[in-house]
């Protein structure tokens, strides 16, 4: 399984975005500079990421986008699934022994997947800035 380009970028602006005080408007030029993200593509994914009900926009001068959700609930399965759609890496084969296999190893990534959240990788990154190297 490879994550999409949209997938992984969604995931990048929701990180930025729990990154700052609830409640802060994001532009997205401003999200496109500071993540690295082509701004048309990033266009596309906000929109998706509000019909998904993640985000909300707010228009004119003070406007963009903001997170309706707290990023201790956005869970990577989430946001993947509305993306890439549901993982399943042998579709419709339950059926016999190479399936059921499969089967038990799709329900190991929904789970994990289900299990972490964008929180969770604000706290890796800010674990990793606190690391001192001081002697």
């Amino acid at each position: 399984m490879k994550l999409s380009k949209k997938a992984e970028y969604a995931l990048r602006a929701l990180v930025a975005m729990g990154r700052e005080r609830e409640g802060t408007n994001f532009s997205i030029q401003d999200l496109a500079s500071n993540e690295r993200i082509p701004l048309k593509f990033l266009e596309q994914i906000l929109l998706a990421l509000k019909n998904g009900g993640l985000l909300r926009s707010k228009r004119g001068v003070g406007g963009g986008y903001q997170l309706v959700t707290h990023p201790t609930r956005i869970t990577l399965g989430e946001v993947i699934t509305l993306f890439d759609g549901p993982f399943d890496p042998l579709p419709g084969a339950d059926h016999d022994a190479l399936g059921q296999v499969f089967s038990g190893l799709r329900d190991q990534v929904v789970q994990w997947f289900a299990e972490h959240t964008v929180a969770q990788i604000i706290e890796k990154e800010r674990s990793r800035e606190t690391v001192s190297f001081e002697i």
